[in-house]
């Protein structure tokens, strides 16, 4: 017998469905607490599908809610439904995906969705081919029912659909969506073809083997009047782009026409869409060629796109100029996470930097309308248009720009000084000559009565500061300087945190440019601790930080210390151990530590002490959860990291007056745990640490280093690019403390160093790390490491020979000239990689050079006696420095 509600459960749950729309919270709470105790109750969930499917009576949206509580239910406790239950429920839905209302149809469609994701595709056989089916019904309600539930179906279970798990049942289905491609509803045609662009991507069989057909009737509904069903055309043709554009290649012309059209479109959303197509296009070999015809027709579509809409303007409270003392609000503050310390080495043009170690520049400064819009997607791919086109684009922009950046409506001038930021880096070197006049307007732009104008003059300002930094100071580098520093204290919060991103870009690019102006740089940023609400206090965390990497030692002047430290060490004291927002002040404090160096002496014993007890809590928290997780939350293990590297901070900035706080510490036993964590990031910077221990007083390091080597060797593993980058660098500094006595190590490291310096693609900060260590290494243990010479020399040459001058690549050198010595005949073939390497020294000591003299003389010896047997050799002469 089928079931049957009872007449008094069915009000109680009708009643609670009516409550459960209440505003008052104690109703609510009540409410919450009614449905745990149902739930005790499995035909509950009968009930809630009665009255979903057969209540006709009721509202629409208490029959909604009945569907999605059971939604929630199926979620959480499906598999404690009885089969007659999860019977009952499953043919109510496929009964009733055709119900006259569309959010009942929407609700049921959701509901059919969760069964299927709970891995009832497999044991609801006949799921899909009713689905399909009832798309031939007449009755349109049932087929937009049907198609709405396999819509979900296709964005949940793309992949389950396309296995032999199901017998690839798209074999079936995607044939049978493009029939619906040609259907006189326009719901009707959507549906279709969003259904079938789930599948683009991941390259379905069943799609790849019907895609002339699929291109074709995207081509038919080009022109369609319904703006869904156009956006989901546009979706396609991007993503196919991406996936097969050799099928696109021949109507290229006609898809470009099309999409300089639909990025025009009056709906935005497809306008989007659309926009998409030309960052996805840049990304392809073949864009230059496709697009040069059509810069003339795309620039200004693209210049359009970049002004702020309405309702842009409305969410960003574009009326708003002064709003400091408005407290942020929980959600205004993103998530941010901490970037674990890598050690890398100075490279002659500047920083040693690695591709995985460049954050990405964003393309707008519009960080607080977190949705992707219109005006982003048009900046970003204008950007990366210019990256294509370099100067190229300039004829078509110029023009344009000169009445943007001078109109009288601040929409229109805003957007052209967005623009000006978007071309920065691809049209860099075309737009030299204008810059001594558009620096000058941009920097005027930061006093506009227009919030909005004056947070993208900063922005933009910022893309062109290594411009800047390369004038005589007074010309640009101070005007800019005073202006922006007037924007971080600015009586707009927006305007405080893009001036504040701006100067930070700034101090990188001028470094120790900033030396003479100190002073009234800290004054301003001391000033804006007391102004500034929650999120902007973060970010000038890290303007604080950023300038205390790029002018060092500079900042050790006890006027300095005496401005700077009072109010970091106040907020220190008052945030609790739990704080997340003590990770942008530990990396602040970690490069105040490097840069004040014994100026932070007065400082660091709190700062050490905590650091410690973070480490020990999280190491604690990760013992319980890993022993009782069911009891014990994980801790966030960000809390431990970030300490690591700021005790990495201040071993380094403080040197040997770290030997005392180590000394009262069980920094040691902690460092061995954290060493061998299983989250890479909490092993990488607990090497960087250990580095910089060893450098700092190695007497404590030492009696661990027969328990910390085989942990090092194992970390030799590229796969975790910086774990084994900083393991590296700490085997190479407790070489040159250990002496001779690294000798029992050897054979536990070497294998591994030598192995990824001959690995093609190894990113050049790891390579010349290595290179570094196994140098060290060869110095201290040259019996040991000689025999090796010839399987590592060329590679070890070639990765030295762009880093400046500096203690590293002296012990290095220095180990590379004793190997050869013990092992001549390894170095021959590749002799003048030697000499290339060699060539590289600007300024080596004097008892180093007289080495690369005698190693070239041995060398070349050795090449004659080696080559002698074989005819007349002339080997290069000895490297003269």
């Amino acid at each position: 017998m089928e079931w049957q509600p009872d007449e008094q459960g069915l009000q109680q749950v009708l009643q609670l469905l009516k409550d459960s729309q209440s505003p008052n919270t104690v109703t609510q709470r009540a409410v919450q607490q009614k449905l745990e105790q149902l739930n005790q109750f499995p035909d509950f969930n009968n009930y809630l599908i009665f009255v979903l499917t057969r209540l006709r009576t009721e509202d629409e949206p208490t029959r909604s809610l009945s569907g999605l509580i059971l939604k929630n239910n199926v979620k959480a406790h499906y598999q404690n439904f009885p089969q007659a239950v999860a019977d009952f429920v499953k043919q109510e839905c496929l009964n009733n995906i055709g119900d006259p209302s569309p959010l009942i149809r929407a609700t049921i469609g959701i509901l059919i969705t969760t069964i299927a994701s709970k891995g009832e595709l497999q044991t609801w056989p006949e799921l899909l081919p009713q689905l399909c089916n009832l798309l031939n019904s007449e009755d349109y309600n049932t087929c937009e029912g049907s198609f709405g539930a396999l819509q979900k179906i296709c964005e949940d279970s793309s992949e389950l659909l396309d296995s032999d798990a199901l017998n690839r049942p798209l074999n079936i289905m995607i044939p049978k969506f493009l029939q619906f491609f040609k259907h006189c509803s326009p719901k009707i045609r959507s549906h279709a073809i969003a259904c079938v662009n789930q599948f683009i991507i991941g390259r379905a069989q069943a799609l790849m083997d019907n895609i002339d057909t699929f291109i074709e009737s995207l081509f038919a509904l080009a022109a369609d009047e319904d703006s869904e069903v156009r956006k989901n055309v546009c979706r396609a043709l991007v993503m196919l782009l991406e996936v097969r554009i050799d099928r696109l290649i021949p109507h290229m012309h006609s898809i470009i026409q099309y999409m300089l059209q639909r990025t025009q479109d009056p709906d935005e959303n497809v306008a989007l869409e659309a926009c998409e197509f030309w960052l996805t296009l840049a990304e392809q070999p073949i864009c230059k060629e496709m697009l040069s015809g059509h810069l003339v027709q795309l620039t200004p579509i693209l210049v359009n796109g970049m002004k702020y809409s309405e309702i842009d303007i409305i969410l960003l409270k574009g009326d708003v100029e002064e709003d400091e003392a408005v407290p942020d609000s929980d959600q205004d503050i993103k998530p941010r996470f901490h970037k674990s310390r890598t050690v890398t080495l100075q490279h002659e043009g500047g920083e040693g930097e690695d591709e995985e170690d460049i954050e990405d520049d964003d393309d707008d400064d519009d960080d607080t309308l977190s949705d992707w819009n219109l005006r982003k997607c048009s900046a970003a791919a204008l950007d990366v248009l210019a990256n294509v086109f370099r100067d190229e684009l300039l004829p078509h922009l110029l023009p344009l720009l000169k009445g943007l950046l001078f109109h009288p409506d601040w929409v229109i001038k805003e957007s052209g000084i967005l623009v000006l930021g978007a071309i920065a880096e691809g049209c860099m070197q075309g737009m030299v000559p204008y810059l001594p006049e558009l620096i000058p307007h941009l920097i005027q732009c930061l006093c506009d009565k227009k919030a909005l104008v004056r947070s993208i003059a900063c922005w933009t300002l910022s893309r062109y500061a290594h411009w800047v930094v390369s004038q005589p100071p007074d010309s640009y580098l101070k005007p800019l300087m005073t202006e922006l520093l007037k924007r971080i204290l600015d009586g707009n919060k927006r305007v405080q945190e893009a001036a504040c991103s701006a100067f930070a870009t700034l101090e990188e690019e001028a470094c120790t440019e900033l030396v003479p102006y100190l002073s009234f740089i800290l004054d301003t940023l001391v000033f804006a601790f007391g102004k500034y609400q929650h999120k902007n206090l973060l970010i000038l965390y890290d303007a604080i930080g950023t300038l205390a990497d790029s002018v060092g030692h500079h900042l050790n002047q006890p006027e300095y210390i005496q401005k700077l430290m009072p109010p970091l060490i106040a907020k220190w004291n008052e945030l609790k151990d739990e704080d997340k927002d003590l990770f942008p002040l530990l990396e602040c404090l970690s490069s105040v530590a490097t840069a004040l160096q014994s100026g932070f002496l007065p400082y660091c014993e709190p700062v050490y002490q905590r650091c410690v007890t973070l480490v020990q809590k999280t190491l604690a928290q990760a013992m319980m959860y890993n022993q009782h997780p069911d009891q014990y939350e994980a801790p966030d293990k960000d809390f431990m990291i970030v300490a690591l590297d700021l005790l990495s901070g201040l071993a380094e900035g403080l040197g040997g007056h770290v030997e005392q706080l180590v000394a009262r510490s069980n920094i040691m036993t902690l460092l061995f745990q954290c060493m061998q964590d299983t989250m890479p990031e909490v092993r990488q910077s607990s090497f960087a640490l250990l580095g910089d221990l060893t450098k700092a007083c190695f007497l404590h390091v030492k009696p661990c280093i027969a328990e910390f080597m085989p942990i090092l060797g194992l970390n030799l593993n590229p796969e975790f690019i910086s774990v084994c980058n900083n393991a590296t660098w700490a085997i190479g500094e407790i070489s040159m403390q250990m002496g001779a006595e690294m000798q029992p190590y050897v054979g536990v490291v070497l294998p591994n160093l030598v192995e990824i310096i001959n690995r093609p693609n190894t990113p050049k900060t790891l390579l010349e790390n290595t290179a570094i260590t196994i140098g060290r290494l060869g110095y201290v243990c040259p019996q040991e490491v000689a025999p090796q010479l010839q399987h590592f020399i060329r590679p070890w040459c070639t990765s030295l020979r762009n880093i400046r001058d500096n203690e590293e690549k002296d012990s290095a050198f220095r180990g590379i000239c004793v190997m050869i010595g013990v092992n001549p005949a390894g170095v021959v073939q590749d002799f003048i990689f030697f000499c290339d390497a060699v060539a590289s020294w600007v300024n080596p000591k004097n008892d180093l050079r007289d080495m690369f003299y005698k190693v070239s003389e041995t060398s070349w010896r050795e090449s004659l006696n080696l080559h002698s047997a074989d005819g007349p050799f002339f080997p290069p002469r000895p490297v003269c420095l």
